[in-house]
């Protein structure tokens, strides 16, 4: 019988021993409906989900309902928008009692004062160009000057099909501000022209991304066993898709046979009472989501399936690591 311990040596044992004690139980937060931004492609606005619910403007209500998050077992909180930083007190709610990570786009810079080691994920959609384009103004100009030197804060690079090529510059333009970045795919949910993946696209970004990896890797926080899952869209032999998001909130999932999924998963709408379907887009088509933290989660919550071979034990272990780093809870 293949066992951890038996495929694995000593030194990644070790590295399996400190993941393993992790436990991550996260869940998703829409601190509020407003942005500062209108993105093309942002799956908050092009699914309609910041009409879903009206959002909660009493803040003791939002300290009230993270007591009861914690008690229902997260301890991960993940908070994304419209744009978090637009209500600070409500950020605070979930920062004063558990790990907080911070989606934003940069233009208001965090108090560190106020939150000085909170998480904080900074979205970056490609070239000035293709922000532009994309988002309506440059933003890492505004970001990188908040930001620079910050150790708890990173990139998170959204890269479309107009980026192939073109990754290199925006790695080394991160480095050159002190900071980490992780790479992702724009799944591009409004039909951007230009903007979706073609098969051979996808093949050669992942060459792409493995070689930043490779060439930048006190930069780059990643894997390529991640980078083969996210382009391909399959692990071990199986296609990602309805059926087998980890992703998908725990009161929307009648799927049979249930897959293996994160544990008591909720994505909560800012009103603190309606929930979206998953992690992403409620009109998403779950075929084509490139959904970075959906893909590693795939990976993560199928331990079992990786105790086959060492390398893909080790596989897995590279994607966890990856994923406690993003979120703070290993060191990078």
């Amino acid at each position: 019988m293949k066992t951890v311990s038996s495929l694995l040596d000593e030194r990644w044992y070790e590295r399996y021993k400190k993941i393993s004690k992790l436990n991550i139980r996260s869940s998703i937060y829409d601190v509020t409906d407003h942005c500062n931004l209108r993105c093309k492609g942002c799956f908050f606005f092009s699914s309609d989900e910041h009409k879903a619910a009206s959002e909660e403007k009493d803040v003791s209500k939002w300290h009230t309902f993270v007591e009861k998050e914690m008690a229902r077992g997260v301890n991960l909180a993940i908070l994304i928008g419209g744009e978090p930083t637009l209500c600070l007190d409500r950020i605070e709610a979930f920062y004063q009692r558990l790990p907080t990570f911070c989606a934003t786009n940069g233009l208001i810079k965090v108090p560190r004062e106020r939150f000085p080691d909170m998480m904080v994920g900074i979205s970056l959609w490609g070239s000035q160009e293709d922000e532009i384009l994309l988002r309506g103004k440059d933003t890492f100009k505004i970001s990188s000057n908040n930001y620079a030197g910050d150790p708890h804060a990173y990139y998170l690079y959204t890269i479309t099909p107009k980026q192939l090529g073109k990754t290199e510059q925006i790695i080394k333009n991160v480095e050159g501000v002190g900071l980490k970045v992780h790479m992702q795919l724009l799944s591009n949910d409004e039909g951007v022209d230009g903007f979706s993946w073609q098969p051979e696209q996808l093949m050669d970004i992942r060459a792409e991304m493995d070689d930043m990896l490779d060439k930048y890797p006190q930069t780059v926080i990643s894997s390529k066993y991640y980078h083969e899952i996210i382009t391909t869209g399959r692990m071990l032999g199986r296609p990602f898709g309805w059926s087998e998001c980890p992703s998908v909130t725990i009161t929307h999932d009648n799927r049979t046979p249930q897959p293996k999924r994160l544990t008591n998963f909720i994505r909560w709408a800012s009103d603190l009472k309606t929930t979206h379907r998953c992690c992403t887009s409620e009109t998403r088509d779950c075929s084509t989501c490139k959904d970075g933290a959906a893909h590693m989660s795939w990976v993560m919550v199928n331990k079992r399936g990786h105790i086959r071979t060492t390398r893909d034990l080790q596989n897995w272990i590279e994607v966890y690591e990856m994923f406690a780093k993003l979120y703070q809870f290993i060191p990078w």
